[in-house]
């Protein structure tokens, strides 16, 4: 699958189901994914990656996660996203990633935000 691909050409190896960032920004330019949120709703309103949708940890559960497309999950610095990632693996979608460098470091990397 796509993402599975971009995982496996990264410079250098990142623990399992981590998204690199040039490998996020190529996933985004696909189309061929859902980038969630799980940063609380004042803070998604404060500035997000563009097109992600805002499902906050406090409430997450993996029956309202789309599940049509692989999936990659982040926050402000990487901590919740892992929470996320595993709830959503431990219900059974494999086919998540977690951007774990987050919000700081989408934009330490010049990534615009909405």
């Amino acid at each position: 699958m796509f993402l599975n691909g971009l995982l496996n050409r990264s410079a250098s190896p990142l623990p399992m189901g981590v998204i690199a960032h040039d490998d996020m920004v190529e996933a985004i330019a696909s189309g061929q994914y859902t980038v969630i949120d799980v940063r609380e709703v004042h803070e998604h309103r404060s500035g997000h990656i563009d097109g992600s949708i805002n499902i906050p940890l406090s409430n997450f559960h993996p029956a309202n996660v789309p599940t049509d497309k692989p999936i990659i999950v982040y926050c402000a610095t990487g901590g919740r996203s892992s929470m996320a990632m595993q709830i959503l693996q431990s219900a059974g979608v494999t086919d998540v990633r977690n951007y774990r460098p987050g919000i700081a470091g989408w934009r330490m990397q010049g990534g615009a935000l909405v």
